[in-house]
């Protein structure tokens, strides 16, 4: 059956959707792509009634008080610290972790270790803390008679879709404390474990705090078209999404036919610049901190200007293969015909690199071209980084702006005009003179992020790049009016 999307492109129901369609069920045309996304019936239903929920209770939310919401946060991190309770989430995660590595998939991200539990327990506590500023009043307009105020406003229901982070699941509830409702859906590797953080902490934390439990709900379904039926709700305020690159890109789309703003986190990849003045020990320093792990901010494209190449290549070499060692593995390096010439040659030969199904030999330094400088490398346990060699740092810059997902950019450099200049023309919202990683809400500004945007389809509107709980808000007008008489 032949489908017309994007207004002149036709795609096809192939022979397996055909078979699989129930009555009930739905079938979303992704009009960028021409993707046919099939939602069975009771998908759409589980998400439909947890967006309901998630509206009922906003209309509550505006009785709820400071003192309560703070108690929220507070017995939330409580229940994940308390070893009683915490126990039946661990015990999940481990159930989780097993069957994810039985299929063959990655559990780095996925292992709700004793860092990733004290992070979210720090980063609720945070939330208690703050003040996320619902009903401040913006500005004040005084006029003859009558006075206007611009006061900031919980911005609707969240929907929230997100890989197997645990941790995410924690910081995301900060959107509450700006009296917003929010509706998850994690990945299917999780979920044992997004149930067990309901059932132990979450709804109880709710409870006590008299909050609605509408406020915080998950569609309680494995199937990515319990996304797609989440996303395609026009009820949402604000849909977010974090995971990989294509599947985030879908959703986004799913949501804005639906007339839903979107705030996507799906590519990233870091660009470091060394400059004419860069110092060695900075340099090596800021690539090496910036491969611990494999996240949107780890730095994915090194560019060094061509007369500091004979001494800065050993160092980045260097560099990442001691990042490599810390991980227990062999890194891996891909480089343009321009950097080549400076890499030696032990470097093509064949070597063991950790990827996330297991190891597997490989050449070690293979050659791309200029023009595959923005791919993303998704690396498990062997850090992979492109090398490129620039004539100088407004090369660079142009490269960057070309071919990146416009996100983070450092420059290592000793000059301060030069820095002066990469900021003024790198199109990125992070920018910096060292290592990557900094770029993360808890880590640089003590709130957690729901998630980091990148620059890719343009600058952003009235807010920053880290998309935090208290960033998701509305303004709503109000008049006080003195003279009764008062008429245009």
């Amino acid at each position: 059956m032949p489908i017309v999307y994007g207004g002149n492109r036709v795609t096809h129901v192939d022979a397996d959707l055909a078979a699989s369609f129930e009555e009930g069920d739905r079938l979303v045309v992704v009009q960028d792509s021409g993707d046919l996304l099939h939602i069975p019936e009771a998908d759409w239903e589980r998400a439909t009634d947890s967006v309901t929920a998630a509206v009922e209770a906003f209309s509550d939310m505006g009785t709820v008080t400071s003192d309560q919401l703070e108690a929220f946060f507070l017995s939330f991190a409580a229940y994940l610290e308390d070893d009683t309770s915490f126990a039946p989430v661990a015990e999940a995660n481990a159930s989780d972790v097993e069957s994810a590595a039985g299929r063959g998939r990655s559990t780095t991200r996925l292992t709700l270790d004793h860092r990733m539990r004290a992070d979210m327990v720090e980063g609720l506590r945070l939330w208690a803390g703050s003040e996320a500023g619902r009903g401040e009043v913006l500005e004040r307009i005084d006029h003859d008679g009558w006075a206007l105020e611009q006061v900031r406003s919980g911005l609707g229901v969240i929907g929230f879709v997100f890989e197997g982070r645990p941790n995410v699941f924690a910081d995301a509830t900060g959107v509450v404390a700006g009296g917003n409702t929010v509706v998850f859906r994690i990945g299917s590797d999780a979920l044992e474990t997004a149930r067990a953080i309901m059932q132990n902490a979450l709804i109880p934390a709710l409870k006590d705090a008299g909050l609605p439990e509408g406020a915080v709900s998950l569609v309680d379904a494995p199937s990515r078209a319990a996304g797609w039926a989440l996303f395609s709700d026009s009820r949402l305020g604000l849909a977010v999404a974090r995971g990989s690159g294509s599947a985030v890109s879908q959703l986004g789309s799913a949501a804005r036919q639906a007339g839903v703003p979107v705030s996507l986190h799906g590519t990233g990849g870091a660009w470091i610049v060394a400059g004419e003045t860069a110092d060695p020990d900075v340099y090596a320093s800021a690539v090496y901190n910036s491969l611990d792990r494999k996240v949107c901010n780890t730095l994915n494209t090194a560019c060094i200007v061509t007369s500091r190449a004979s001494d800065l290549v050993p160092v980045f070499l260097d560099a990442l293969e001691r990042s490599g060692e810390r991980r227990r593995a062999t890194a891996k390096l891909h480089v343009t015909r321009e950097a080549r010439g400076y890499v030696p040659d032990e470097w093509s030969q064949p070597a063991r690199i950790v990827r996330e199904g297991g190891a597997v030999e490989e050449i070690r330094c293979e050659l791309i071209d200029d023009d595959q400088l923005g791919v993303e490398w998704e690396w498990e346990e062997s850090p992979e980084v492109s090398l490129h060699i620039v004539p100088d740092v407004e090369a660079a810059i142009r490269l960057f702006n070309q071919q990146s997902p416009r996100f983070v950019a450092s420059l290592v450099s000793e000059d301060s005009d030069e820095h002066r200049v990469f900021f003024d023309l790198i199109d990125a919202p992070f920018v910096g003179n060292g290592f990557t990683r900094w770029v993360d809400g808890q880590y640089a500004l003590n709130r957690p992020e729901l998630g980091l945007s990148n620059w890719q389809f343009g600058r952003l509107f009235g807010r920053g790049g880290v998309l935090s709980g208290d960033s998701v808000f509305t303004v709503r007008t109000r008049v006080w009016q003195t003279d009764p008489d008062l008429g245009r």
